[in-house]
């Protein structure tokens, strides 16, 4: 009779090397006779592992170094819990259970190893016997790529490419209205008005222990999905206490030479200061900045401090805790760059010849994470996550500006700080109320607050070699303050019954649940405009405060806004309202031992209330509806290493607040507004994949995948003289068609005393995008308190924006490890995309292209020993030119191109 041997190895993060391995050796015994069981054989599942115990009853393998605790089962004797000790060395004492079990046979046992989740070994097995179609990213790979946040990491993952300059990612060629975000399966809030996600490189990855992409659809997600959902899952620590410090410090190859690296007054080194509207704003100017920039160090630094414990109770329960806390700068500056707006024949309309950008970016990050495990059955969490991300960007524009006169050289310069403050509160719990039910629930309050404290913009005309203040509308000398705040709450609960239960197999499965969210946003904008009355003063650029001050306020210029009356003033402002209630049951079958299939349906009641008063206009929409939505996957178990998998879903796809109020958005060379007449998209999916999986580690996939979506929502410029962009509706059918592939090989795999591997990466993803646009469908559809929105799209067809046709990401992996804990991983990474569209072209004019380019990155980590690591990047090695063009009847040209640099850093780190 053959009995069941199981080691559970409980979670750690332990180290960087999750293919390394440790050896455990040891003597088992029968704890009442004090016999050795001699001549046992077992295996380790997952890790292609066979041993046998020798003559006198020793053992000896090589397990994964996250290991540090193991249980013990053996039928006919008692569970046993053991901690691995340093020296790595255990004997196992099984005693008997009073009831004699018949026939009992220890000459074969299995041993089933839980690994760490963030192995990349282990996620590779999630994946593997998952029903749904996934991917994951754990902490062990980013850091083995050197990946600092989740939009990089998410931007190595098949068919995704990141939005350069941004956090936003576009997957399968759909961009940020098609994707979610979650974290813990909980939704999370966006700090951009104008996005429906929040920006992936807000969470740095020392929080992260995987991320988890679903490119298909099930019903235990929001159905407000397209290309993929983003799940986050926040650190978990159960092991032995440790605590660990790190510096590090980073260069970008165009600021630290440049003594031109320039930022706006006002904002501090760390992220944190905010700037107020001064209270007698039409009064006269008491602005708090100064105008006149400063100069400032480009190196960015950080610093990093974390630390976890557990501890197992008398009682048998276990608590745990896990905390951080971060902090990174990091400058950069734009060089060799043009931007331009151009007619249909490439003539220019704004033509900057020099453009420019300074950036200084900061993250503080904080998490704290608390575990209660009451018994092996009932499990709670509670995850705090406090973010600060600030932005700071110093653009200067050269060359003819047709808002003061096309004939003559000017100087447009923005100065512009953004910060965001996210606060994540979630409480989450699992309890197996039987062997055939579990019960899952988790509820979140989440809140944002994003701010842009005084924006700065002005436009000066040059000549006779000396800089004059622009005169011709008020606000071309302006400064801007805008302020959102957005509160979010969501709720989770789902029970499941398993039928046919047979130990840990069953027949089939029925998951019932709901899901809430209530979401409420709050944006307010002032423009304060520098009405110029004496343009013939000549100016110092960066000597403005000379010009303004509160001694020329009145004779040299004045403040006006949108809507003043007698030294008051009103802001633009728009509130939102989103409520989603859903209800969905999902029904698992297996079939065979090989055939499985789940069957899922969904019902979303969705409400959105947007309420308004900008310099457009005042009033409010509302729109609800209701949504039937059913989803299927199925996986066929080909072989032990072999599956076949189908998925086919029904989703839809929102507009969002800003998209949906009449709010002006103004940048240097593009301005925007809202369509209150927009509405939902829907979409149909269906996916396609082979996987298989020939050693521990190791994948090839290859995935076909197909959408169709009725009603595609996208960006247009309005054909009028303003050229503005809006929102719409722009045919009645859009699809996208491709194909992904991804492998994993270990070209050496040498385990042993000095572990040493040599791996391979490779994901690739081609696509073929297509839809209607057409204007009668948006004039018709855009009526709204007696206006339409007009256009005139040069093609009746075309791509849809951020798709690549091809998207490529390849790294080449070396690790080695010696005795005391020195070990060496050096990683060499290459990302590609292909020319992508990033507008439509209107008015006979083509479209806007982002050209294709590519990146390398080398990433060397390094310990000394078991408590000091090195580590040292160097990314965006080839240093392209990054470039988009307008495709014109006399060829493309561009429109904004410029070098972003090299950057490098070094970071030491201190283990306890």
């Amino acid at each position: 009779m053959k009995k069941n041997f199981t080691l559970l190895f409980a979670l750690v993060s332990a180290g960087v090397f999750a293919q390394n391995h440790i050896e455990v050796k040891g003597v088992l015994y029968n704890e009442q006779t004090k016999e050795k069981l001699c001549d046992t054989k077992f295996s380790v599942n997952d890790i292609e592992l066979e041993a046998t115990t020798d003559h006198n009853g020793n053992f000896k393998i090589a397990l994964p170094e996250d290991a540090y605790e193991l249980e013990i089962s053996v039928d006919g004797y008692q569970k046993i819990r053991k901690t691995l000790d340093e020296e790595n060395t255990i004997n196992l004492f099984l005693q008997p259970q009073d009831i004699k079990i018949e026939g009992v046979d220890l000459s074969t046992a299995v041993i089933t190893v839980q690994r760490n989740k963030a192995a990349e070994a282990n996620l590779l097995n999630l994946q593997k016997k998952s029903t749904q179609i996934m991917e994951n990213i754990g902490e062990v790979e980013m850091n083995r790529k050197g990946i600092s946040d989740a939009a990089g990491a998410v931007a190595k993952m098949s068919g995704v490419t990141k939005q350069e300059g941004t956090g936003n990612v576009f997957v399968r060629g759909l961009g940020d209205r098609y994707n979610s975000t979650s974290l813990n399966g909980l939704p999370i809030p966006s700090e951009n008005p104008g996005n429906k996600n929040i920006k992936l490189d807000l969470f740095s990855t020392d929080i992260i222990e995987y991320i988890s992409m679903y490119k298909t659809y099930n019903s235990t997600i929001n159905a407000d999905f397209g290309g993929a959902n983003v799940d986050i899952t926040s650190k978990k620590y159960d092991g032995k206490g440790f605590f660990q410090i790190g510096l590090g410090t980073s260069v970008n190859s165009n600021a630290i030479d440049n003594a031109a690296y320039q930022l706006q007054n006002g904002p501090n080194y760390w992220g944190f200061k905010t700037t107020s509207i001064p209270t007698n704003v039409l009064g006269g100017y008491h602005f708090q900045n100064s105008l006149n920039p400063v100069s400032r160090p480009s190196l960015g630094g950080s610093m990093n401090v974390k630390g976890g414990k557990s501890y197992r109770l008398n009682n048998g329960s276990k608590f745990g805790f896990f905390a951080s806390a971060s902090f990174d700068s990091k400058g950069e500056r734009l060089d060799q760059g043009v931007a331009r707006t151009v007619d249909a024949h490439g003539n220019g309309i704004k033509d900057f010849h020099q453009f420019t950008s300074n950036q200084f970016n900061t993250n503080t990050t904080g998490l704290v994470n608390l575990f209660y495990d009451i018994n092996p059955h009932h499990q709670l969490r509670a995850n705090s996550i406090f973010i600060n991300n600030s932005s700071q960007s110093f653009n200067e524009y050269r060359g003819n500006v047709r808002d003061i006169n096309e004939n003559e050289n000017g100087l447009v310069r923005r100065a512009t700080f953004e910060r965001n403050t996210l606060f994540i509160n979630q409480l989450l719990g699992d309890h197996k109320i039987s062997e055939r039910s579990d019960f899952n629930w988790g509820i979140s309050f989440n809140t944002i607050k994003s701010e842009m404290p005084d924006r700065i913009q002005n436009t000066m005309r040059f000549t006779k070699g000396k800089y004059f203040l622009a005169s011709q509308d008020a606000s071309l000398s302006h400064r801007y303050f805008q302020e959102l705040t957005e509160n979010e709450w969501a709720a989770n609960l789902a029970y499941s019954l398993k039928f046919g239960v047979d130990g840990s197999d069953y027949k089939a499965k029925l998951s019932v649940g709901y899901q809430g969210r209530l979401k409420q946003r709050e944006l307010e904008a002032n423009q304060f405009n520098l009405k110029i009355n004496r343009g013939d003063v000549a100016v110092n650029p960066n000597q403005l405060d000379d010009f303004f001050n509160q001694n020329n306020y009145g004779s040299y210029f004045l403040i006006s806004t949108f809507d003043s009356y007698n030294g008051t003033y009103r802001p633009q402002e728009y509130t939102g309202e989103q409520t989603i209630q859903a209800g969905f049951a999902e029904f698992e079958y297996h079939f065979s031992d090989r055939l499985m299939a789940i069957g899922g349906l969904r019902g979303e009641y969705i409400n959105q209330l947007v309420d308004w008063r900008t310099a457009l206009s005042e009033g409010k929409n509302e729109f609800d509806q209701f949504e039937v939505l059913p989803s299927l996957a199925v996986r066929y178990k080909m072989n032990e290493k072999n599956n076949l998998r189908f998925a086919a879903s029904k989703t839809y796809t929102l507009p969002q607040f800003k998209e949906r109020a009449m709010f002006v958005y103004e940048d240097v060379t593009e301005i925007e507004r809202g369509n209150p007449m927009l509405y939902a998209s829907t979409n149909y999916n269906a996916d396609l994949k082979w996987e298989w999986f020939p050693k521990q580690g190791e994948i090839l996939s290859v995935a076909a995948f197909g959408k169709y979506i009725l009603d595609p929502i996208n960006k247009v410029t309005i054909a009028s003289s303003a050229n503005d962009q809006s929102y719409a509706n722009t045919g009645d059918w859009g699809y996208a068609i491709g194909v992904e592939v991804e492998a994993r090989k270990a070209i050496i795999d040498h385990k042993g005393d000095h572990p040493e591997q040599l791996t391979l990466g490779l994901n690739a993803a081609y696509m073929h995008t297509k839809q209607e646009l057409n204007d009668n469908k948006v004039f018709e559809e855009t009526y709204f308190n007696g206006g339409r929105i007009n256009t005139n799209f040069t093609f009746t067809e075309d791509s849809f924006t951020g798709a690549s046709d091809l998207v490529l990401n390849a790294d080449v992996s070396y690790s080695k490890k010696w005795e005391k804990g020195s070990s060496l991983l050096a990683t060499v990474a290459y990302n590609y995309f292909s020319d992508r569209l990033y507008s439509l072209g209107t008015e006979t004019r083509g479209n806007q292209v982002d050209k294709g380019f590519g990146t390398l990155d080398f990433i060397l980590r390094t310990t000394v020993n078991e408590n000091i690591g090195i580590n040292l990047a160097a990314k965006n090695l080839l240093n392209p030119d990054i470039r988009r063009v307008q495709e014109n009847l006399n060829g493309a040209v561009d429109i904004l191109s410029y070098k972003r640099g090299m950057n490098f850093s070094l970071g030491i780190n201190y283990k306890f």
